[in-house]
């Protein structure tokens, strides 16, 4: 017998390309879903929590992660491919900055609290994938978030809010505690585990056997430790 409801809590970072191909696999699992109300939450991860606040422009970013610039672009080729079958234009041109993300997952917490974290979270993906936004500029924040009604004073407020912070970081630390080193993360009725950006029969498969199995799926996700994606 299902539950009444299924809750997926999915632990990702604004600055993971697989965590922006899961999320749309994900929504097409739900679409194709009929069954029990799906309800979603989005928990914070830091890839690389060390990024400077300037930022690190494309390739300085691949070549302290990699080592070279050519092998890297190399590999987002595949990334490219599947991002396209998701509906995703992937821009890793030369104005792609990479960013300390902590600022974005407290924009998203309060943007949790006020109902629309989902829609920030796309909005946000769009931003650094694809439209090579620099977010780690406040001026860009606030028109991003001047979109949903925000002002720039609470734009600015929610930034420069030490509690906020903290509690994203606490929030990041229980995922990591709770095993969870590399995202996208999808927990379903906190018993599923599934790692990686996995079709939607995967998610539909999981969604029919909310039970006290546990199931673990493996696929393309972004790790940390190796910096690869």
């Amino acid at each position: 017998m299902q539950n009444d409801k299924i809750k997926i809590d999915i632990v990702s970072d604004v600055a993971c390309p697989w965590c922006y191909v899961g999320k749309k696999r994900l929504e097409k699992a739900i679409k194709e879903w009929d069954g029990a109300e799906i309800e979603i939450e989005w928990h914070p991860f830091q890839l690389d929590p060390n990024i400077p606040k300037e930022g690190l422009d494309r390739d300085t970013y691949l070549t302290n992660k990699f080592g070279s610039v050519e092998g890297p672009l190399e590999m987002t080729k595949r990334l490219q491919e599947s991002g396209k079958e998701e509906g995703i234009n992937f821009n890793f041109g030369k104005e792609w900055l990479a960013v300390n993300t902590l600022p974005l997952h407290q924009l998203l917490h309060v943007a949790g609290e006020e109902g629309f974290k989902d829609t920030l979270k796309e909005r946000f993906m769009k931003a650094y994938f694809d439209e090579n936004l620099h977010l780690n500029d406040v001026v860009v924040l606030k028109s991003i978030m001047a979109e949903f009604k925000w002002s720039s004073e609470k734009t600015e407020k929610v930034l420069n809010d030490d509690a906020i912070a903290y509690s994203v970081k606490q929030e990041i630390a229980h995922y990591q505690q709770r095993g969870v080193n590399s995202v996208p993360f999808f927990i379903i009725n906190d018993k599923y585990g599934i790692s990686g950006a996995q079709p939607p029969t995967v998610f539909l498969e999981a969604f029919q056997q909310v039970a006290p199995l546990k199931i673990i799926a493996t696929g393309d996700s972004c790790d940390p430790s190796t910096g690869i994606c």
